[in-house]
């Protein structure tokens, strides 16, 4: 039997494979000591998370929470090994860390051999600066976490929780997590300045393009603040405002590496220190004053006041003078001159040499076709070299022009066009240039190149795919005909994409402003008082950002359904002209009065009558052996949807059916896809509940029973099939 991998790869495994051996031969003398560092590090990180990580986490979280919040917060372990195995755990790959880079030394003979481990006597200095840049970028990252967003986090999430009626009782295990992860994403995010600063240096991205894409850079920090950082405005502006601060500085920080890079040549030292001797001697002697002055003049005490802001941990402050060092206040305002004092010495030279560099003194290092158009006037356009435009398509310039002439500048548009006109031999030459020296157009034979073959072959698949006569069935016709609807609903999808966002945006803040906790306590007011009264029934959040988390979902699913009509009536004469429904347009309406008012229906009929008495028998049941009950918010409020809003849509299911027949879906045609539509339920049930089977299948087997009492409904309002409710062909318009 022929293996499933290519030779490339399983040459690549067997390299890998021979290669660990290798290393495991090496270090086999060593392995003890590496078992020992790995068993320090398993045990210290073990025991500290016992003595005294969980009591420092603990008060991170309840540092600014009022103090009934704190009260009513609890950190809970839902099984007897929760506690244990997640400390074992952490320790483990905190071990395996540390044993890491002890394993690898101990097996440099084996990296060697292999060209893996290089003698770089001469960089070891460099390696350990970026080592330690990149460990105090990542301590800081964790540090701002810690200090500041943390408190600030979690004290609002648990008084959210804590104000809708929702006790705070955190899994210990959903809460490291969560912790873990927040830090790991903060250090590294705190690594951009090296990041940038190393591709910018090695030139694998030039600075030029951080510096052009800010805005693109921006964007991305705010999407990535969304995925790590709980989905609330607050604490995504606290997540990225320091990331986009940091971003500027990382600039600034990269220009002057690579600026030093590209006029290496002209630094000297001993020049600028003889020539400007008395500025560093200065802030050298203002480095020295410094501290007396900070100490003497209020300047601890205006510092303190400002750590004493809400935001920050009142934890943190500035010493009395010496009191960190353990020396005598003489002693210490000494070292702190003498550090300072270096410091400006040092920056002051610094900032002297940078100074004088010319960024480019042979003029070789600028790329007149890295030039932003957009950014320029219509002066700048025509001062700009000719290089700027000949690399330019017709679409770009075009495109630049109408960009213009948006922003109310047609001189600037005119100059674009104009220069774009002027360099068209220029281009024309560039291009016969190209097609002389073959480029991927045309092969050394003349015979069509690698590019136009690839054009051909995919041209080809996309006709096998979608053209010659088809079956009804067949995946080409599927995809054509999705294609020509999608393609009709372009023109609306600023309609479509606002109504869902103004949806989505509208119930999430009519939840996070109150109506969470209204719906609550109108749901168990309904109760029977003996089930919901002191000590019966508590609903808890066990994530942090769990009910956030449930409001966003929620909102989303209302967006959704608040665009599923619009959809339906702009994809209509689509549909009609493929031939999949019949009738005006204007039915669509038909469709939303019938569907609205099954809604509603159900909804009432679950509101004040089923979902009631199912969680009221559920709750009686467990009373009845003095069981604690407590409900997560989001099983809560999900069994509520489900027997509440839920019978409106299993209502709706017979409705939708006989409306589907009317629009020209035939009953036997629905019969016969009873398989297509279990799945496609079942895909719902998984994407839409929370993620347990039995939740799935509690969502799916009453869809289907509705499905068949809609075929039902079906047989019995079309005779079996024989008619159908669809109006005839040439009634359509």
């Amino acid at each position: 039997m022929a293996s499933a991998l290519d030779d490339d790869t399983q040459r690549a495994l067997g390299e890998a494979t021979a290669t660990g051996r290798a290393m495991l031969r090496s270090a086999q003398k060593d392995l003890q000591k590496v078992f020992i560092v790995f068993l320090i590090g398993f045990l210290g990180t073990f025991y500290a998370l016992r003595l005294y990580i969980w009591d420092f986490l603990r008060s991170v979280t309840e540092s600014r929470m009022r103090a009934e919040v704190g009260e009513s917060f609890e950190i809970i372990a839902q099984t007897p090994f929760d506690v244990i195995l997640l400390q074992a755990k952490i320790g483990l790959v905190v071990g395996l860390i540390v044993a890491l880079p002890v394993f690898l030394y101990f097996s440099r003979d084996a990296l060697k051999r292999r060209g893996f481990w290089r003698s770089l006597p001469a960089a070891r200095w460099k390696l350990a600066t970026i080592v330690g840049f990149s460990a105090a970028l990542f301590v800081g990252g964790a540090a701002y976490g810690y200090a500041v967003f943390f408190p600030v986090m979690f004290s609002f999430l648990a008084e959210f929780g804590f104000e809708a009626g929702f006790a705070p009782r955190y899994s210990i295990v959903l809460w490291t997590q969560f912790i873990v992860l927040l830090t790991l994403s903060f250090g590294l995010a705190a690594q951009m300045p090296l990041a940038i600063t190393g591709l910018s240096y090695t030139e694998i991205v030039q600075y030029e393009t951080f510096r052009d894409k800010w805005r693109h850079a921006v964007v991305g920090i705010f999407v990535f603040g969304a995925v790590f950082s709980p989905p609330d405005p607050f604490t995504q502006i606290m997540w990225a405002i320091p990331l986009v601060i940091l971003y500027g500085l990382s600039l600034y920080l990269a220009k002057v590496i690579v600026t030093t890079k590209r006029g290496s040549d002209q630094i000297d030292l001993r020049a600028t220190l003889r020539s400007h001797w008395n500025v560093l001697a200065g802030l050298a002697v203002v480095g020295a004053i410094l501290p007396y002055a900070f100490y003497s003049y209020g300047g601890r005490s205006a510092v303190n006041a400002v750590l004493s802001y809400p935001l920050i941990d009142s934890r943190y402050r500035v010493l009395p003078l010496g009191e960190g060092l353990g020396v005598d206040p003489q002693t210490a305002m000494a070292i702190y001159g003498g550090v300072v004092s270096v410091l400006l010495a040092v920056g002051g030279l610094a900032y002297l040499i940078y100074s004088g560099l010319e960024v480019d003194p042979d003029g070789k290092f600028g790329d007149p076709t890295a030039i932003d158009l957009a950014t320029l006037d219509a002066a700048g356009i025509e001062a700009a070299p000719p290089e700027a435009f000949i690399e330019l398509t017709e679409e770009e310039a075009m495109g630049y022009a109408s960009a213009a002439i948006d922003d109310g500048d047609e001189a600037k548009a005119q100059a674009i066009l104009d220069r774009f006109d002027e360099t068209a031999e220029a281009r024309q030459a560039a291009q016969d240039a190209d097609n002389a020296d073959g480029g991927d157009d045309a092969g050394d034979d003349g015979e069509p190149g690698l590019g136009d073959r690839a054009s051909r072959a995919g041209d080809s698949f996309l006709s096998e795919l979608t053209d010659g006569e088809q079956d009804a069935d067949d995946i080409g016709g599927y995809y054509k005909d999705i294609a020509f609807v999608a393609g009709s609903l372009r023109s609306k999808s600023f309609r479509l994409v606002a109504t869902f966002m103004v949806v989505l945006a509208g119930t999430f803040t009519w939840f996070y402003i109150g109506g969470l906790g209204a719906v609550r306590e109108n749901f168990l007011s309904r109760l029977p008082p003996e089930l919901v009264g002191e000590n019966a029934l508590e609903i808890i959040t066990l994530h942090p950002v769990e009910a956030l988390l449930f409001m966003v979902k929620f909102s989303v699913l209302a967006g959704v359904v608040a665009v599923v009509p619009m959809v339906a009536y702009y994809a209509w004469p689509a549909l009609r002209e493929l031939g999949a429904v019949r009738g005006r347009q204007s039915v669509i309406f038909l469709w939303v009065g019938s569907l609205t008012a099954g809604l509603l229906g159900g909804f009432v009929l679950g509101y004040f009558y089923i979902a009631p008495a199912i969680i009221s028998y559920l709750v009686a049941d467990a009373r009845a052996y003095n069981m604690l009950l407590t409900y997560r918010i989001n099983d809560f409020f999900w069994l509520i949807i489900f027997t509440t809003v839920g019978i409106g849509l299993l209502a709706d299911v017979p409705i939708v059916m006989l409306l589907l027949n009317r629009a020209g879906i035939p009953y036997q045609a629905m019969r016969t896809r009873w398989r297509e539509v279990t799945v496609g339920m079942l895909t719902v049930g998984a994407l839409m509940t929370p993620a347990d089977i039995v939740t799935m299948f509690l969502v799916t087997v009453p869809l289907m029973a509705a499905y068949g009492v809609g075929l039902l409904v079906l047989f019995l309002v079309t005779g079996g099939g024989r008619r159908n409710l669809a109006p005839p062909a040439d009634i359509v318009s």
